[in-house]
């Protein structure tokens, strides 16, 4: 179960050829990015267990989850953007359904990024759902 945007995130990644090309890929996606407004990088937003700096701002609208996210590196605002593409614009009772260690597989993530990085990424996937299950 993947969003369109997430699909065309797939979609581009079978043009790229090497990995160095899919991590600039996914540092470009970050950058395209808007930043989060400083006023919500607060400690209720900060995501703890990531080595890097990084706030994720839910919205629930009409039962449709969505964030906006932030980071003080590259990759990792890179990585929010792919996972604001894989959770964007789903029905909030059907975040916790989404298979987001499947879908990065798809993707080569869980191959290639370091043990730090993937934790990070874990632990913005678990606040999302629990801000999600919360809602729900």
């Amino acid at each position: 179960m993947a969003t369109q945007a997430f699909e065309e995130i797939v979609e581009d990644f079978e043009f790229l050829d090497d990995w160095e090309d899919r991590y600039r890929y996914v540092i470009d996606r970050g950058r395209a990015m808007e930043a989060l407004d400083d006023a919500l990088k607060v400690p209720a937003t900060k995501v703890d267990g990531c080595a890097s700096q990084v706030w994720l701002h839910p919205r629930i609208e009409a039962g449709v989850f969505s964030f906006d996210g932030d980071s003080d590196a590259m990759i990792v605002r890179g990585l929010i953007a792919v996972l604001r593409a894989l959770y964007n614009e789903v029905p909030v009772a059907d975040v916790s359904r989404v298979d987001a260690g499947g879908e990065l597989a798809r993707l080569g993530l869980d191959e290639h990024l370091s043990a730090q990085r993937s934790n990070g990424v874990r632990a913005m996937i678990e606040r999302i759902r629990l801000v999600a299950s919360e809602a729900a």
